[in-house]
């Protein structure tokens, strides 16, 4: 048996590493069962508690059978990495992929406002003030990494603290980084303290394996098509950055999953990236001194030898966060 599990395991490792990501797709497709996501009624197909691994060592997992936006994955790492919140900084960038959460939270806010969501952001980009009140999203990743909020007023940077312990204690097994606080989430929350944000990446744990920094995101909402190829590169390279801090060589990136689906209105595009073949994946190069946090910034990372299938584009599902309750 044994040896069977093992025969196995050689097997699945001579694969090209992306097809753990494409069997994932297509047991969705086959298998997943059909649910309603409550703010958008959009359909999904949906699985649950799966895993993937990507050792580091044989490639950056920047998926090949589309082009996955490498600067947005680039500036929304270093977003959170240095602890920001506003999309400001984003705008300034030209990524857009957070643009539609602060506009939902300004057209809930503001209900008789005609504005649309290119005039927002146009504001966003020429306008401080504005930018400052309806272009910030309270509770997200960066803040719960670098200034996770206490009852006694006090902030924790959990990403320096494990960083730290680390150092302290190779051996440690609590180098944990969470963004799961139910103090602000969903109606666990008061209204007014509520994020209107859904928190999908819930937490992620790092740890030295004889001298390879490894790390393992747990994410409780994933979207196949949109989502997962995003953060798949996105912790892979937060592994990549944390292991040159450490002086550690890269590991693993391991991805667990919860909930992991595609949304109906992916579906045909889900079906044409299966009938692509993996390409061999790029590599990342660091330039210029790397050894405290504070050190990363973007245009020190390098991406090498990306030579990806076109693109496939696709509606993004603004899902999730605080509903406001309806009434029977």
């Amino acid at each position: 048996m044994l040896k069977q599990v093992q025969h196995d395991n050689d097997r699945n490792m001579q694969k090209h590493p992306e097809y753990q990501y494409l069997d994932l797709v297509r047991e969705a497709l086959e298998h997943g069962i059909k649910k309603v996501d409550r703010g958008t009624n959009i359909k999904l197909y949906s699985l649950f508690g799966r895993q993937t691994r990507y050792d580091l060592s044989k490639g950056f997992p920047l998926l090949t059978t589309k082009r996955v936006y490498w600067k947005g994955v680039l500036h929304e790492l270093y977003w959170f990495f240095s602890g920001q919140t506003n999309i400001k900084y984003l705008v300034d960038n030209n990524v857009h992929i957070w643009d539609d959460y602060p506009f939902k939270i300004f057209k809930i806010k503001n209900k008789k406002s005609n504005i649309t969501k290119d005039e927002f952001i146009a504001k966003i980009a020429t306008d401080a003030g504005f930018a400052r009140k309806w272009g910030n999203l309270p509770r997200i990743y960066g803040e719960m990494w670098r200034s996770w909020p206490t009852r006694t007023k006090r902030t924790i940077d959990q990403l320096k603290w494990v960083m730290q312990e680390m150092k302290e204690d190779p051996d440690a097994k609590n180098l944990i980084v969470t963004s799961w606080n139910p103090e602000y989430l969903y109606t666990m929350a008061r209204n007014i303290d509520a994020s209107r944000f859904p928190i999908c990446h819930n937490m992620y744990q790092i740890s030295n394996r004889n001298g390879k920094l490894s790390l393992q995101l747990y994410q409780r909402s994933a979207d196949l098509f949109l989502g997962v190829p995003f953060n798949i590169a996105s912790y892979a390279l937060l592994t990549i950055i944390l292991a040159k801090i450490a002086g550690l060589e890269p590991g693993e990136f391991v991805h667990t999953f919860g909930d992991v689906h595609i949304y109906e209105n992916h579906i045909e595009q889900m079906k044409e990236q299966l009938k692509r073949e993996p390409r061999p994946f790029p590599t990342i190069k660091i330039e210029g001194k790397l050894k405290k946090l504070e050190d990363f910034t973007p245009d020190k990372i390098i991406l090498e030898n990306y030579n990806p299938h076109p693109p496939i584009k696709g509606e993004l599902t603004v899902a999730g966060g605080l509903y406001e309750k309806k009434h029977r």
